[in-house]
């Protein structure tokens, strides 16, 4: 195995999360929410647009390269699929920043919840996507639609604690 072939698997399993023995697609998830605040959060909404097509087309293209080289078709280990639609269901959140509370902190786990529960259970059109694209563009997109579907339930929950609790979040 070359250099680069080494490297797309350590991109597309997201270095250890996806070698978790147990949910891999949780552990890739629960890394995404972990570094978001560091990487993603920041960004403004433009730019994360821009991080998250990238991250579309380079995941798939390094997705697809995994199923040749485990010789197997949307391999468990491959997450990350699970760092763009995590990181898609939190695309409207605030950045963390020193003014922010336990409270904000605590939400980041709303979208990992509403994403994990969409990928897993995949209504429609999340399940059906599958078979839309190729190789790992259809690893890619089930997560994206995934990822929108929590993106939906976590600006319900925002806007119900905004109007609810104003000034409980931060975000």
């Amino acid at each position: 195995m070359t250099f680069f072939d080494k490297a797309v698997l350590h991109f597309s399993r997201l270095g250890p999360a996806g070698l978790s023995p147990r949910a891999p697609g949780t552990a890739g998830s629960f890394l995404a929410v972990l570094i978001a605040p560091f990487v993603y959060l920041p960004l403004s909404l433009p730019w994360r647009l821009a991080v998250l097509a990238v991250l579309f087309v380079v995941g798939a293209l390094a997705a697809s390269r995994a199923e040749v080289l485990l010789n197997r078709q949307d391999p468990g280990c491959v997450v990350i699929d699970e760092l763009v639609g995590q990181w898609l269901s939190m695309l409207l959140l605030g950045n963390l920043s020193a003014s922010s509370t336990t409270a904000d902190v605590a939400f980041l786990l709303v979208p990992f919840v509403f994403f994990r529960f969409f990928d897993i259970l995949k209504p429609w059109p999340v399940h059906a996507s599958e078979s839309w694209l190729p190789a790992g563009w259809g690893i890619m997109i089930d997560d994206v639609l995934a990822g929108i579907w929590a993106l939906l339930c976590v600006s319900v929950v925002m806007a119900f604690i905004h109007l609810v609790f104003p000034g409980a979040l931060t975000l």
